[in-house]
């Protein structure tokens, strides 16, 4: 059974001037009683029955990709709805921080940003059979729960490639830039990391691991880079030729997109691959406990389940992951994560990278 998707009343307002004054009086006065957010949001959905007792759950991950999921909790918890606001992880963070919505529920790609909730004490311990799955590097303290594993990929326009040979490391994709400038001049796009906590995650781990990520921010940053919120968008614009490449994407959501698989390639470089868990986290004062461990439990056996649950949205991790050679390389959670969250290395980090990437404006 697939619930319906209900949006906020705002959207539907017109709708009801057909209504009853005394309910459209009603609806003016429930619309203008909410607190107006204080962070940006994406999409607000209201998933299940109209009447059903709300879990709110605020989110990194498209409504889209994860409703299989959604809907089959749903069916498991009759009565249950599913509050849905999806937001960029730093606006997640805002929202969680400034506490003037109340969630029950965390999910969220940045790991580091879950590990932060976790150790300033917004999150609260849980355990049983289903997070017992989890290996010991996707969780944290009983606190951070990964349910996915999914790679920092480069995406690149077929089209665009259609007599070039696609790099396949980050010195090959150096040395092809470098090679074409004005091929590829305002044609490469990566993650905005002073706005996106993602991009900013996998760009640290890009720093720690190689110095080749260095050589290619800074030519990049000489072709005039468009800069992106999320990943959704810079598949897009791969899509739509009007960028080439498109730097440290999430692959789960380039290859969920099969509409467009005849228009873009999508690499996971065999120097390394970075893969980020996507985790949820229990936050302290929500008003459904009971449900929000209920929904966590599902995420987690739906994530850990070999093999995998029918309804998950994302790739099982790499069979490669066993192999030492391999490239992969997980991002564990762990206070190493925090590293980069202290405010004198970020500001020293962003000032290098606004520099590299010739990105105006002051790093904050």
């Amino acid at each position: 059974m697939r619930y319906p998707v209900f949006s906020s009343p705002m959207k539907h307002l017109q709708k009801l001037m057909t209504l009853a004054p005394q309910l459209l009086l009603a609806v003016f006065l429930f619309i203008h009683a909410q607190p107006a957010r204080s962070f940006e949001i994406e999409e607000h959905r209201w998933i299940g029955p109209a009447d059903g007792v709300p879990l709110r759950v605020i989110s990194t991950t498209d409504t889209h990709i994860l409703a299989p999921l959604i809907d089959s909790f749903l069916r498991r918890n009759p009565g249950t709805a599913v509050d849905y606001t999806v937001a960029n992880s730093s606006q997640v963070m805002k929202a969680i921080l400034e506490g003037e919505h109340q969630f029950d529920v965390a999910l969220s790609s940045a790991m580091d940003l879950q590990t932060k909730l976790a150790n300033d004490g917004y999150t609260r311990p849980y355990q049983s059979d289903a997070t017992a799955r989890i290996p010991p590097w996707g969780e944290w303290r009983s606190h951070v729960f990964a349910f996915s594993m999914e790679p920092a990929s480069i995406v690149f326009s077929t089209k665009g490639f259609e007599e070039q040979e696609v790099p396949r490391t980050r010195q090959d994709l150096v040395t092809l830039l470098r090679a074409k400038p004005e091929r590829f001049r305002g044609k490469v796009g990566t993650y905005d990391v002073s706005l996106s906590g993602l991009g900013y995650l996998f760009a640290t781990q890009d720093a720690r691991t190689s110095e080749t990520y260095w050589r290619l921010m800074e030519v990049i940053g000489s072709l005039r880079p468009q800069l992106f919120c999320c990943s959704a968008a810079m598949i897009e614009s791969v899509a739509a030729g009007d960028i080439l490449v498109a730097y440290n994407v999430l692959g789960s959501y380039a290859r969920a997109r099969k509409d467009l698989a005849d228009k873009i390639i999508v690499v996971d470089p065999v120097d390394y691959t970075h893969l980020m868990m996507r985790s949820a986290v229990l936050l302290r004062g929500g008003a459904q406990p009971k449900r929000a461990e209920a929904f966590v439990d599902h995420l987690v056996t739906a994530g850990w389940s070999r093999p995998l649950a029918e309804d998950f949205p994302f790739s099982p991790p790499p069979e490669s992951l066993t192999d030492t050679t391999s490239g992969h390389r997980p991002i564990h959670l762990g206070p190493g994560l925090l590293v980069y969250l202290d405010a004198q290395k970020r500001r020293r980090f962003m000032a290098e990278w606004f520099s590299a990437v010739r990105k105006e404006g002051t790093p904050r």
